[in-house]
């Protein structure tokens, strides 16, 4: 699946308190009417039904729309919705545990510091892409690594040849140079989630992506 992870992806990671009273779906819907590649569901106050829920909700235009859906932390929720990924942490569910159970999805592992990719390379582990995190100081996770920064964003892209899409303080001021420094894709929560016009601010992410050397993803991606 990690073809579907070229240069140039841009992932909604969603966060209903920052959408406001528009409401969950109305952001995704114009986000990704902005160029939005991907959407990962994440709602970690959510009760497992309405997890459920959510998932069957998005998935229902998301799917004949060709933006795949990716679950954060619950095997659970992928397997019953039929979403087409899972996005695991380091105390989350072991990947090799999650492959074996889902030998066609797309999974992602958060990694925070060089030690974190390099055991999951020496161990060969089974994901599609890392999501490198935090990338600037960020107040959407309380309980964030500190930063990475530039350089240590580009000391990742050192270690492996695997997509990296970096999350963390990321907008369209500073998405092209988080390209520059290693990144294959970009997610973001707050520079979607509480812009006045979602399918403005992914646009001004795609176009600030589209600017660095390392974007490869084609303007009629996005959206109109």
């Amino acid at each position: 699946m990690a073809e579907r992870l070229g240069h140039g992806t841009l992932h909604l990671v969603t966060d209903r308190a920052l959408c406001g009273p528009r409401g969950l779906e109305a952001v995704v819907a114009a986000a990704v009417s902005g160029g939005v590649t991907h959407v990962q569901l994440r709602e970690k106050h959510a009760e497992p039904r309405e997890f459920l829920a959510l998932a069957r909700a998005l998935l229902g235009w998301l799917r004949p729309a060709g933006v795949p859906l990716i679950i954060n932390d619950s095997l659970e929720v992928v397997v019953a919705s039929g979403a087409e990924g899972l996005h695991l942490g380091q105390r989350d569910l072991p990947v090799a545990e999650a492959r074996q159970q889902l030998p066609r999805a797309l999974i992602g592992l958060s990694i925070e510091t060089p030690a974190q990719l390099l055991r999951a390379e020496r161990e060969g582990c089974p994901c599609d892409y890392y999501g490198a995190s935090p990338v600037f100081d960020t107040a959407t996770k309380s309980d964030a690594a500190p930063a990475l920064g530039l350089e240590g964003l580009a000391r990742l892209r050192t270690l492996t040849t695997r997509p990296l899409i970096a999350i963390g303080g990321i907008h369209a001021g500073n998405a092209a140079a988080v390209c520059a420094a290693g990144a294959d894709g970009l997610a973001v929560i707050s520079a979607i989630c509480t812009a006045a016009d979602p399918t403005t601010a992914a646009r001004q992410l795609r176009q600030a992506m589209a600017s660095s050397a390392r974007s490869a993803m084609p303007d009629p991606a996005i959206r109109p």
